[in-house]
């Protein structure tokens, strides 16, 4: 992409979209479209066709999703399910009809089959039965990454995605329940730590193992992917039958016991950790295989401790701000 392109980030707010903004900027790009949701409602099919129209971004990078842990998946299945197909398909089919250069797409590691061979790699999609628990939001991230597969086939567009596995840092929702393990455990855990609460519960066995990305390396991943010379693009991502993502992340996971502790130890917090079985587990192990994206010349940068300590620093300094 040249440095003065025109690129649309939706879902600039959140903490996928602001990791891509800091990257973007600090890449020297200096034609950001980053509307906000009361300027641009994704869900509103008139609405996002008429700003592709009007502003005419070269690039698209759909970062907006409504996102959660466990509890908010359990809990709000049909508005996951819901919100996430109307944003795609209005975003994906408005780049489409604009004629836009290039789109990424964000998806998500929760794609994959529950029963998938570890470590997952892009050739698993779809081989298997999903994790009940996050289901409905997987199928749309599914359909997400069919509907560019689609318009490539169909339109000869170059819409692509990447899979980031489980992403934290600056800017995540820390919100208690509804958010996903890595900033709820840090929340906690600080807030025991304040309060000189003896015990931490944390749900589950702790015997799951999941990988964690930095979200700052995601968004490094992101645009790179996005900037992939012509022949790797159609050789790896626009070859049909290949798929047209791949997957973004570390190539090493630890079980959520060891992610707790390690918590704990970052926070400096005193008490016990306490292990609730009777809480689901989820997907007993999620590792994505690497090797495409490194083939492709990138891979991850900040090991899970540094990312942790710059995600707490990041939440010091910010938690009067939060809501819940």
């Amino acid at each position: 992409m040249n440095l003065d392109a025109k690129i649309f980030v939706a879902g600039s707010g959140g903490l996928v979209g602001s990791a891509l903004i800091r990257r973007l900027t600090a890449g020297g790009y200096t034609n950001l479209l980053t509307p906000e949701i009361d300027e641009l409602d994704l869900t509103n099919q008139l609405a996002v066709r008429e700003f592709f129209r009007t502003e005419k971004p070269e690039y698209v990078i759909l970062a907006a999703a409504k996102v959660g842990g466990i509890h908010a998946n359990n809990t709000y299945p049909a508005e996951f399910i819901h919100l996430n197909l109307m944003i795609q398909n209005n975003v994906i089919h408005s780049a489409y009809e604009a004629g836009v250069e290039r789109l990424l797409f964000l998806g998500s590691s929760c794609i994959y089959p529950k029963e998938a061979p570890q470590p997952m790699c892009e050739e698993h999609l779809l081989t298997g039965l999903l994790e009940p628990t996050n289901e409905p939001y997987a199928i749309a991230k599914i359909a997400g990454i069919k509907m560019c597969e689609s318009y490539n086939r169909q339109y000869g567009t170059k819409f692509i995605a990447v899979m980031p596995t489980n992403l934290y840092g600056p800017g995540d929702n820390f919100h208690p329940e509804n958010s996903h393990v890595m900033p709820a455990l840090i929340r906690r855990i600080h807030e025991a730590k304040l309060a000189g609460t003896e015990e931490v519960v944390v749900w589950g066995s702790g015997k799951p193992m999941r990988e964690f990305l930095f979200v700052d390396d995601m968004a490094d991943g992101s645009v790179y992917a996005l900037n992939l010379d012509e022949e790797n693009l159609k050789e790896h991502l626009l070859s049909y039958p290949k798929p047209c993502f791949v997957n973004l992340g570390t190539g090493i996971d630890v079980t959520i016991r060891e992610l707790a502790e390690t918590i704990k130890e970052v926070v400096g917090y005193q008490g016990r950790l306490v292990f609730d079985a009777s809480k689901p587990d989820g997907t007993m192990r999620k590792l994505q295989d690497v090797t495409r994206m490194k083939a492709l010349g990138w891979e991850a940068k900040v090991v899970l401790r540094d990312g942790i300590e710059k995600t707490y620093q990041w939440f010091l300094e910010n938690q009067g701000t939060f809501r819940g």
